[in-house]
């Protein structure tokens, strides 16, 4: 017997929030399972939402939607997007939620069946966006703008997105993939791209080794086809090939947080604004960088515009975003010299097995979180975690997966927030002291115990 929507909503929002993650917000999940006969146009496979939200939010004003690529380890990999501290760090600024799907494909599935959005994917999101709304009380959720970083097969659902929803979409994010040159070859029908798909900031983002690659080549050559031709129709598009990797994400978040955070600053209406249409790009104030060269030029010159074909150009949002993609481009890699924000809410307590310490913390917005230095007395006492991971990216708290996604362990929990001090003595008042590191290795003030 099917188990009704309802009840699989339900025991999805008592069983979202694990206790592993420590986060100021509450998760929740809606599961669509795969229909035993899926009709023309809907949905043919199963997939999974989870949703963040911040505490204390009054109204939500947008949806940042984490999309995994295509296989069944992307779909895998997708599941825990909506876990991620650093972009709910960028989430929680702008008043927006989190959102991952992960999708029930097999590897014997046609990844196509989701990845074109018109073969019913496009239906079931925006019904979990419904529920979601009914189900969390924010009727907002319903109607509330996106922000789409698509890897991959993500990339290629959020380039069909962009033709069917433009006035929804603040601004896309493509690793690795879209779907421009499938369809002009005729690969897949060719959607009609209506005029406000070109007013829509994007950032086209493949690895600079795929390049060539006999399996990720048209990653590279259909991310550089979509933007020179969104740049000749006048969009506001810029590509970013990140030297160091191939079809992984490597550290592209780095770059794709601060592009998303300077398209949410120019295009969501003011808080509490009567009128909720998005603001319109105004590329007379963009910053422009040649294509495929490693140098900022900086803002448009008035007396310049009728001298220079600013369409063959790296279009950039704002000066800070321009100098990160330099440093990007570069080294696929972005600067940073300010500290993370301390740890907070730290709680100590007597166990049998010694005295246990909890804490909260948001990720550093620029940087990560890396880990903490715990500390008894005044002396280090240890770090957490013991040796940071890196395998995809930088070192963090979170170890990142080859679809810039947690790294779920063999245990199934992600990383506590917890250290149990197994050599403190019984009876004894220690002052503790918890220190955030971010991923360039910069410290927090730090929270004592009280």
């Amino acid at each position: 017997m099917k188990t009704p929507l309802a009840l699989t909503l339900l025991i999805a929002l008592c069983f979202a929030q694990p206790t592993a993650v420590r986060a100021a917000g509450k998760y929740f999940e809606i599961t669509y399972p795969r229909p035993a006969q899926a009709k023309a146009g809907e949905l043919s496979l199963g997939v999974t939402y989870t949703l963040w939200l911040p505490e204390g939010v009054q109204k939500v004003r947008g949806i940042i939607v984490h999309q995994h690529g295509c296989g069944e380890g992307a779909c895998k990999g997708g599941a825990t997007a909506a876990y991620d501290l650093h972009w709910q760090a960028l989430a929680a600024k702008w008043d927006c939620a989190l959102l991952g799907p992960s999708y029930h494909q097999s590897e014997k599935d046609n990844c196509r069946l989701w990845c074109d959005p018109r073969n019913g994917s496009h239906k079931t999101f925006l019904r979990a966006l419904d529920e979601f709304a009914a189900k969390s009380g924010r009727a907002e959720l319903a109607r509330a703008p996106w922000c789409l970083w698509g890897h991959s097969g993500g990339g290629f659902w959020a380039s069909l997105m962009q033709t069917m929803y433009p006035e929804r979409i603040v601004a896309i994010w493509f690793r690795s993939g879209t779907a421009f040159a499938t369809w002009e070859k005729g690969e897949i029908p060719k959607p009609e791209i209506p005029a406000a798909a070109y007013g829509i900031p994007i950032m086209l983002n493949p690895g600079a080794k795929e390049n060539g690659d006999t399996r990720f080549s048209g990653a590279w050559t259909g991310s550089l086809a979509m933007f020179k031709w969104y740049r000749a129709n006048g969009a506001p598009a810029g590509f970013a090939p990140d030297p160091r990797t191939a079809h992984e994400c490597g550290d592209s978040r780095y770059l794709a947080i601060p592009f998303f955070d300077a398209c949410l600053a120019l295009r969501l209406p003011a808080k509490g604004a009567v009128e909720q249409k998005l603001k319109p790009m105004d590329q007379e104030e963009g910053f422009y960088a040649t294509l495929l060269g490693d140098s900022f030029n900086g803002p448009i010159k008035m007396d310049a515009r009728p001298r220079v074909n600013f369409k063959h150009m790296n279009w950039l949002p704002t000066e800070a975003v321009g100098k990160a993609w330099v440093q990007y481009v570069k080294t696929g890699a972005t600067e940073d010299t300010t500290p993370p924000p301390a740890p907070f809410n730290l709680r100590v307590a007597a166990k049998p097995g010694g005295a246990e310490l909890t804490w909260d913390a948001a990720a550093d917005f620029e940087s990560g979180l890396a880990g903490f230095v715990i500390e008894r007395d005044g002396q280090e006492l240890a770090r957490l975690p013991e040796k940071p991971v890196g395998r995809f990216g930088r070192a963090l708290f979170q170890p990142m997966s080859y679809h810039d996604t947690p790294e779920k362990p063999k245990d199934g929990a992600l990383p506590a927030m917890r250290f149990v001090d197994t050599t403190a003595k019984l009876g004894a008042k220690h002052v503790y002291r918890v220190i955030a590191i971010n991923s360039v290795g910069l410290k927090s003030t730090p929270v004592s115990s009280p």
